[in-house]
């Protein structure tokens, strides 16, 4: 209701105090509904306006904990339910981007808006999550290049969940967002950790993916999470031939090695 009445107000000043101070309050609500403890760490690197904040994904909570902290304008998957209510109420007051991942003219547009977003440095940070889906708080997958190609300040955010008072993890192909939703505030607590970490520029010479990659790799270290190159998407789509090639010559290679080592100790 508050968003949709910020929504209203016409473009000014006001409208994005109010509409900061009610995302910060809505989500301050929920998290304290889920019985959260977070411990927010090295706040002097919070994404600052006109860059890109990057996190590891385990839940759609993951939002309302780091907006607890600052606002962001969101970019992500358009979803249907309850959840897709929510996405369309919060888009009123503020410039968040959804897309249909599946296509392609929706790619370009938000890579567009995106441009257009961080070259005011006085909208938001961008809140994006590069794996694209949710994993499950022990490991950060592969980050999607798209993310890094559009340039800008790049402010990386570690996100753990302690899971000895309640798993976060949303396995989205087995609960839907109302029954996930029951379990969390069920659970004793979501008790978690967020590591805000220098930000990061791409190099000279470097690429979009080497990156991502880069980024990713400090995510894992400060979080504690294993860094593994596989597409989290895999989880619901047919494994591509081509990633199995490449496996199973990995596997050759490794076979092989160790017969020659054998046959010199032999």
């Amino acid at each position: 209701m508050g968003t949709t009445l910020v929504g209203q107000l016409p473009e000014s000043s006001l409208k994005n105090w109010l509409s900061e101070l009610v995302h910060l309050t809505c989500c301050r609500i929920c998290v304290r509904a889920l019985s959260g403890t977070i411990h927010y760490h090295n706040k002097q690197y919070k994404p600052q306006k006109g860059g890109i904040c990057v996190a590891n994904h385990t839940s759609p909570i993951d939002v309302l904990i780091l907006t607890m902290d600052g606002c962001y304008a969101m970019v992500g998957q358009v979803h249907g339910g309850l959840l897709g209510i929510i996405q369309r109420a919060m888009v009123k007051a503020c410039p968040h981007v959804w897309f249909e991942r599946s296509e392609m003219k929706d790619r370009h547009l938000v890579t567009q808006r995106l441009r257009e977003h961080i070259a005011d440095k006085k909208k938001l940070p961008i809140l994006i999550f590069p794996e694209g889906t949710c994993i499950n708080n022990t490991s950060v997958m592969m980050f999607k290049k798209g993310s890094f190609e559009i340039g800008g300040t790049i402010h990386p955010v570690a996100i753990k969940y302690n899971p000895q008072f309640g798993d976060a993890f949303w396995n989205s192909s087995k609960y839907n967002m109302v029954s996930y939703l029951l379990r969390m505030m069920t659970s004793w607590a979501i008790v978690c950790d967020v590591w805000y970490m220098p930000p990061m520029t791409r190099e000279k010479g470097e690429d979009a993916v080497q990156f991502a990659n880069r980024v990713k790799s400090a995510i894992a270290v400060q979080g504690g999470l294993t860094e593994l190159p596989w597409d989290g998407g895999l989880k619901r789509a047919k494994v591509k031939d081509t990633f199995k090639e490449e496996q199973q010559k990995n596997y050759s290679k490794m076979i092989v090695g160790n017969g020659s080592l054998n046959s010199e100790a032999n």
